[in-house]
């Protein structure tokens, strides 16, 4: 890659697809692998399957409070004609024919019983039992293996664990589980105007850097957030081969074509660029490389143009060295309130606030999982913040979501209903 790209521009921009597939087949799952206490795997990826190594529950149990019984000693029995049996303490574990044995609900069923009456359909006189409602064999009863079987295929190697799957897979006996690593991301934000705090004229806070890592650590990475590196060309290579020992590189600013747009060279002379432009407003100048086997994603400067690139590449190449991959994000069925602008041959990104519409429909994805869904019917009004400035934090940061206009529309009208894409929720 020559300097002439300063003058040329960008002659080809790449579509996000081609793009993603493109940094996508430059990585491998790191194959990272750890055991950890089950309380501490929330959220974590499994390394491998897990089978139920016991049933769930392990023995058969009354469903109901009640009296524990063999089924054929009530056969017949009704209000007018109740069954007697004598009353049991089945402290021993066990009943005899003709006999019954009080049980609570949880109770591991004494042997002999195959089923239980429950405490409504009973009267007690005296060590006598009399039961005034015939039971099939099972009634009532939680068979052994009835929530999990014995040996069930839990979860597949891959899985993200909830805390769902925690209750589960302790609820079967596990203390710890086998998970991926979480992923090293380095975030180095790159700009010599760059300042933490209190900036003189000229200059600016810093602020992609920390959202990039916050936003590694929230699907899923281990981020490290570096110092601002200057516009150096040595600097900025220093910098990232410094780095390279973790599972993804991730740079901000510098990598348009201005003459301090230097992370493009930078990365080619390091390794090789793969995409250099993107078919993508805000943000087509994302350069996308790899060095020395570790990718490489030089996110643009501009905050808005920054999420929006970290979203599309750097997530999903995040969770491809992983071992997993990038699940859509949920979405809220809404009807624009004005009309978004769009160049055609550009995959759109408009930032836009919900409210809600006063309708009925489920507050669910999609407008609720009712199947005779209208789906002209939307729930929300999505208003714009902002049609257009890629350097706008606000517009982004007060939006509740993105409505993405594909690449063969121009724009969006005033009245559409939409899908509005929610990426910042919690993975």
């Amino acid at each position: 890659m020559s300097h002439d790209r300063h003058e040329a521009g960008f002659k080809r921009r790449t579509r996000v697809a081609e793009a993603r597939a493109t940094l996508l087949d430059s990585a491998e799952p790191h194959g990272r692998t750890e055991t950890v206490p089950l309380a501490d795997a929330d959220g974590r990826v499994l390394a491998e399957p897990i089978d139920a190594p016991a049933p769930v529950p392990g023995y058969d149990r009354a469903a109901m409070d009640g009296y524990a019984v063999r089924a054929e000693d009530t056969f017949g029995a009704s209000d007018r004609s109740p069954a007697v049996l004598r009353e049991r303490d089945h402290e021993d574990g066990s009943i005899a024919p003709g006999e019954a044995a009080r049980v609570h609900t949880g109770s591991a069923l004494p042997e002999g019983a195959d089923a239980v009456v429950m405490i409504e359909h009973v009267e007690t006189v005296g060590d006598e039992v009399e039961t005034f409602d015939a039971v099939a064999s099972g009634e009532n009863v939680g068979a052994a293996g009835e929530d999990v079987a014995d040996g069930q295929r839990l979860y597949e190697a891959g899985e993200t664990l909830r805390p769902s799957d925690l209750g589960l897979c302790k609820s079967v006996g596990l203390e710890e589980v086998a998970v991926r690593d979480r992923p090293t991301v380095a975030v180095i934000p790159t700009g010599e105007e760059l300042v933490q705090s209190d900036p003189d004229p000229g200059e600016v806070i810093e602020t992609n850097g920390l959202t990039v890592s916050r936003l590694v650590e929230r699907w899923g990475g281990e981020p490290r957030y570096r110092e601002v590196v200057t516009d150096d060309e040595d600097a900025l290579a220093a910098a990232i081969e410094a780095d390279l020992d973790a599972d993804v590189v991730v740079t901000t600013g510098g990598s348009s074509v201005g003459e301090r747009d230097l992370l493009p060279e930078v990365v080619d002379g390091l390794g090789e660029v793969l995409v250099h432009g993107v078919a993508l407003k805000p943000g087509h100048p994302v350069c996308l490389g790899r060095v020395d086997g570790t990718p490489v994603v030089s996110l643009p400067g501009y905050p808005v143009a920054c999420i929006v690139n970290a979203v599309q590449f750097l997530r999903p190449v995040q969770k491809r060295v992983a071992g997993t991959i990038a699940d859509p994000f949920p979405t809220r069925r809404a009807r624009l309130d004005r009309k978004v602008a769009s160049e055609p041959g550009t995959r759109t990104f408009a930032r836009v606030k919900l409210s809600h519409e006063g309708s009925d429909a489920e507050d669910g994805e999609n407008g609720g999982d009712d199947p005779h869904h209208d789906p002209d019917d939307a729930p929300y009004v999505a208003t714009p913040t902002r049609a257009s400035g890629s350097g706008v934090l606000s517009s982004v940061a007060l939006a509740d979501g993105w409505v993405v206009v594909p690449e063969p529309r121009e724009g969006l009208d005033a009245g559409d209903v939409v899908d509005v894409e929610l990426w910042e929720v919690t993975e």
